[in-house]
């Protein structure tokens, strides 16, 4: 696929970040009970979480990976998901107890990845991007307005990103602490 130019990925990750509100207000729309925006915010979600797989594929085809963008990528991506969970969260759709755990590890890795910076960015490893897809697709779930007993499933989701969350948080330090760059 040929994009201009000037559609780099970063500016890719900045416009993902610029529009992660509209996925919010979407979620908010006409008090959060309303199906049709309820499914258009999956969309506005499901749209941002496919930029992410395309600035990555772009960034790669152009040779155009930087230290910027190994940075701003998972930035983006963790507050695209705690936007959307705080969101659900606030509605009742989403306990809150499993948006504290997940934003708990993310915003202590971020953290962490600043204190760390000076030795080089620590890239997303299969374990961090698995444990993003399956964020992405448990939030997702919760934004839809599934019948109850899809709940199971749904849960079951959120269940399993909860454990890689928790993983690859481990594993980031481990592997940064350790890492001689």
């Amino acid at each position: 696929m040929r994009l201009p130019a000037f559609i780099t990925p970063n500016f890719i990750t900045v416009m993902r970040l610029l529009f992660v509100p509209v996925g919010a207000y979407t979620l908010f729309k006409n008090g959060g009970d309303d199906t049709t925006w309820q499914y258009i915010s999956w969309c506005v979600f499901f749209i941002l979480g496919m930029s992410d797989v395309l600035d990555g594929k772009l960034a790669r085809s152009r040779g155009t990976i930087t230290e910027f963008g190994k940075f701003l990528d998972p930035v983006a991506d963790k507050f695209m998901i705690g936007t959307a969970m705080v969101s659900l969260s606030i509605l009742g759709r989403m306990p809150w107890w499993i948006t504290i755990i997940i934003l708990t590890r993310e915003v202590a890795i971020t953290i962490f990845r600043l204190a760390v910076i000076k030795r080089g960015v620590i890239p997303a490893n299969r374990g961090g991007k698995i444990k993003a897809l399956m964020q992405g697709f448990g939030v997702g779930f919760y934004i839809l307005p599934l019948n109850e007993s899809l709940y199971w499933f749904r849960d079951g989701f959120m269940y399993i990103a909860i454990a890689l969350t928790i993983f690859t948080g481990v594993y980031y330090v481990k592997s940064a602490l350790t890492n001689k760059a």
